[in-house]
C-alpha cells in the first residue's frame, strides 16, 4: 500500500509512541504532510523527522493513527496479516490448554490494533473496532479461513467504540450461516455460549484461569456468586466441592443459561440463582443475617473513562464492603475489576478502605490478571485491564 502522507508529532509528544505504544492521538500531532483518505496507511515520524512506524489513519477518531509496523519496508498487505495472525495463533498453542475456546487475536497486544478474534469450538467470532482495520476485513477473513479453517465466522461489531470511528454497528454471519448457540469445553466443564447475543463476543474468556482460583477454597463451603451472569464461577465452585452456591444477576436471560450450564455439569442440585440487582441483594442479605464462606464478585466495568473513576471507586468500595460483611471470619473474597482505568494499586486501595470501614482485617492470597490468551503489552498499559484479587477476610 503506497504511503501518501506523513504524520509528524509535535515536539515533546513522541516518547510514548517511540516507546512502543501504537496509538497516536490528534493532540500529539504537529503537522500532516500529504493527502490521505480515512483508513489509509501513513508514516509517523517524530518532530525531528525520525521514523517511528506506519499505521492507519482516521481523522474522525481521537486516536488519529494506530501503528501497525515499526519496519519502514514492511508492506501492509495479505502477507502482513498472515504473518501477524499466524504468530498470534502459534502463541496460543503454547499458552492455552484444556479448552477449545480462547482469544486468538488480542488487538494491540498482538500488534493488530482494534482486531479481536475469539475461537469457540469450531467457530470464530471477529471484531474490527476501527476504520483502518475494518477496511481489511475481507483480507483478514481469508487469512483466518486458510490458517485456522473454522466451520464458520460470526461478526460482533456491535461495540459502541465503532461509533467513535464513524463506523456503523453491525452483527451477522461472514459466509455461511450456522447455529450460533455452541457448547464449549473449559477445564473439563461444559458451557453454553451464544455467539450472537452473549456478552462481549459471547463469553468471558479472560476469566478462564481465574475461575480455577476457587480450587481448595470451596470444599463444604456456602458460596455467593454476585454478578454471576451465565454461572461459570458457580459451576466451578460447585465442582470444587461447595455445599451450596447462590448466584445473583440482574439478567433473567443470563440466568436461564446459568441453569442449563449447571445441569450440563451435573451440579444443578448445588447451585441456585436469583434474578436481582447484586447491590440490593447484598444489603438485603446483610439485614437478614446471612453468612457465607466464599464470595465471588465479578461485576461489569464500573467505568470506561477516567472522568468517571471517582464514582467507580465508590461502587467498587460499596460492593466489596457489603460482601465482607457477609463473610464468616476466615472466609474468602474473590473480587474483580475489568475497568482499565481502575489500576491495580487503586483497586487494592479501595478494597483496603472497605475493610477498614467494616473493621475487618484482610490478607491477600494472590493477585491474578486476565488469562494468558489475553497477553499484556508493557508498552500499552490499556492491554492490562482485568484484576482478580483473592483475599482472606479475618
Amino acid at each position: 500500500m503506497t504511503i501518501t502522507a506523513t504524520v509528524k508529532l509535535a515536539r515533546g509528544r513522541h516518547p510514548r509512541v517511540a516507546g512502543g505504544h501504537s496509538w497516536v492521538y490528534r493532540t500529539e500531532v504537529g503537522s500532516i504532510d500529504g493527502d490521505f483518505n480515512p483508513g489509509d496507511i501513513v508514516e509517523v515520524v517524530d518532530f525531528r523527522g525520525k521514523f517511528l512506524g506506519k499505521g492507519y489513519i482516521n481523522p474522525a477518531s481521537q486516536i488519529l493513527v494506530r501503528i501497525m509496523t515499526r519496519i519502514r519496508e514492511e508492506e501492509i498487505n495479505s502477507d502482513f496479516f498472515l504473518r501477524r495472525i499466524k504468530s498470534a495463533w502459534e502463541y496460543r498453542q503454547k499458552v492455552v490448554k484444556n479448552t477449545n475456546a480462547y482469544r486468538v487475536v488480542f488487538a494491540e497486544a498482538d500488534f493488530l490494533p482494534a482486531l479481536v478474534v475469539d475461537k469457540f469450538g469450531d467457530y470464530l467470532v471477529m471484531q474490527t473496532l476501527a476504520l483502518g482495520m475494518d477496511v481489511h476485513k475481507d483480507t483478514i477473513v481469508g487469512v483466518l479461513n486458510n490458517l485456522i479453517g473454522p466451520a464458520g465466522i460470526y461478526e460482533r461489531n456491535d461495540v459502541s467504540v465503532r461509533q467513535l470511528e464513524g463506523l456503523p454497528l453491525k452483527t451477522g454471519f461472514i459466509g455461511d450461516e450456522f447455529n450460533t448457540i455452541v457448547d464449549i469445553n473449559e477445564n473439563g466443564r461444559l458451557f453454553e455460549v451464544d455467539l450472537a447475543g452473549g456478552q462481549k463476543t459471547g463469553y468471558f474468556l479472560d476469566q478462564r484461569e481465574n475461575r480455577m482460583a476457587l480450587e481448595n477454597l470451596c470444599k463444604g463451603a456456602r458460596v455467593l456468586d454476585c454478578f454471576c451472569h451465565t454461572g461459570t464461577f458457580s459451576v466451578y465452585a460447585a465442582g470444587y466441592g461447595a455445599s451450596e452456591v447462590l448466584g445473583i444477576d440482574i439478567s433473567g436471560a443470563a440466568l436461564e443459561v446459568a441453569g442449563r450450564n449447571t445441569a450440563r455439569n451435573g451440579v444443578e442440585n448445588i447451585c441456585s440463582f436469583r434474578e436481582s440487582n447484586s447491590f440490593d441483594e447484598l444489603r438485603a442479605m446483610e439485614r437478614a443475617g446471612e453468612k457465607f464462606d466464599v464470595v465471588v464478585l465479578d461485576p461489569p466495568a464500573f467505568t470506561k473513562s477516567k472522568k468517571a473513576l471517582e464514582g467507580a471507586a465508590r461502587g467498587y468500595k460499596e460492593v466489596n464492603l457489603r460482601s465482607m460483611k457477609l463473610l464468616r471470619p476466615g472466609g474468602f473474597l474473590i473480587t474483580c475489576s475489568c475497568s482499565y482505568h481502575m489500576s491495580e494499586d487503586l483497586f487494592l486501595e479501595v478494597i483496603n478502605s472497605a475493610a477498614l470501614d467494616v473493621g475487618r482485617s484482610i490478607r491477600v492470597v494472590e493477585v491474578r490478571r486476565q488469562a494468558r490468551d489475553h497477553p499484556m503489552l508493557l508498552a500499552s498499559p490499556e492491554t492490562y485491564y482485568l484484576k482478580c484479587v483473592v483475599l482472606q477476610v479475618l
